[in-house]
């Protein structure tokens, strides 16, 4: 974890640091309220140390701004003062600090005191994490998947590029559940979730979008190639064999691939690679199709990229 400590003083700065040496923690440093800001913004450290008597901007008006900043307001804040007066500790405070700490310190309350707000910013870090997963497979969940989204088209928005969705669902899901009941289902999805990751690049973003439908974004990539990515999660899923006392359960799983055009929103793009995805279902399921929009035609047309259905080999 890195903890930002910030004061005028060189000598401060350096006896914070030999206090904090032990802590197993990198340690950066700012000697004014503006550089603080620019390091805090670059580095997103896990704790400030911030000094409340600063020339220009001071340690209050520091905290002031991290606390507005939707980026780093979350980071803990642990004011250093030579004041003990109440009513700067009350105003600290009041703005979001999580600690005061007097100066001159002692090492082993300010090395209690950071491993408290560390402590704290873990768990902080845990929850915020777990509120975007998917319990059961590990996948990021559809709240993820609606902050990536944004984060996706803010950056199309601003440099222009390209960007492809996939949509998969596995054929036959009912049926899997009703035969061999929800815990089978349940293995089943975990097996096509680690399947489809294991096809991902880094810079793609898998996600489960309720049910048994994942959806895969692809950054930088034209539906062409976003297609050959679903093609290798389509065989990935065909190679699961999950074993149960009757027999054994081979799913498959439908894809639908669509790439997002200047004009279109968040939804329309959403909507046409789900049109994609029943027309995979529709076609005989096991089968990835690719939504494109005709040149010659104001409608957009399906067009069957791969055509595999092997039904045979789903339960």
């Amino acid at each position: 974890m890195r903890i930002l400590i910030v004061d005028d003083s060189p000598d401060a700065l350096r006896l914070a640091r030999v206090r904090l040496a032990k802590e197993g923690v990198d340690i950066l440093c700012a000697a004014a309220g503006c550089e603080a800001l620019e390091v805090a913004r670059r580095e997103k450290p896990d704790l400030v140390l911030l000094d409340v008597d600063m020339p220009g901007m001071s340690g209050f008006d520091v905290c002031r701004a991290i606390k507005a900043d939707p980026n780093l307001s979350i980071i803990p804040v642990i004011f250093l003062s030579g004041s003990g007066s109440a009513e700067d500790k009350v105003r600290g405070l009041d703005m979001g600090a999580v600690d005061y700490v007097t100066k001159p310190f002692d090492a082993f309350e300010l090395r209690a005191r950071v491993r408290a707000a560390l402590r704290t910013k873990r768990l902080q870090d845990l929850l915020a994490e777990r509120a975007h997963i998917d319990p059961l497979t590990g996948l990021a969940n559809r709240r993820a998947l609606d902050e990536r989204l944004r984060q996706e088209w803010a950056r199309l928005s601003r440099h222009g590029g390209k960007l492809s969705l996939i949509m998969a669902d596995i054929d036959n899901f009912k049926h899997i559940n009703d035969t061999y009941g929800h815990s089978i289902g349940d293995v089943v999805l975990q097996a096509v979730a680690q399947a489809v990751a294991n096809q991902c690049r880094e810079m793609d973003f898998c996600a489960r979008f309720g049910g048994e439908e994942f959806i895969i974004l692809v950054p930088d990539e034209s539906a062409a190639n976003a297609a050959r990515l679903a093609e290798r999660c389509q065989r990935a899923i065909e190679g699961i064999r999950v074993e149960t006392e009757r027999d054994t359960v081979c799913p498959t799983a439908s894809f639908g691939v669509c790439e997002t055009e200047p004009d279109w929103t968040v939804e329309k793009l959403i909507e046409f690679t789900d049109q994609a995805l029943y027309e995979a279902k529709r076609s005989g399921r096991n089968t990835v199709v690719v939504f494109r929009k005709g040149p010659e035609k104001a409608e957009a047309k399906l067009h069957h990229h791969v055509h595999a259905c092997r039904n045979e080999r789903a339960p």
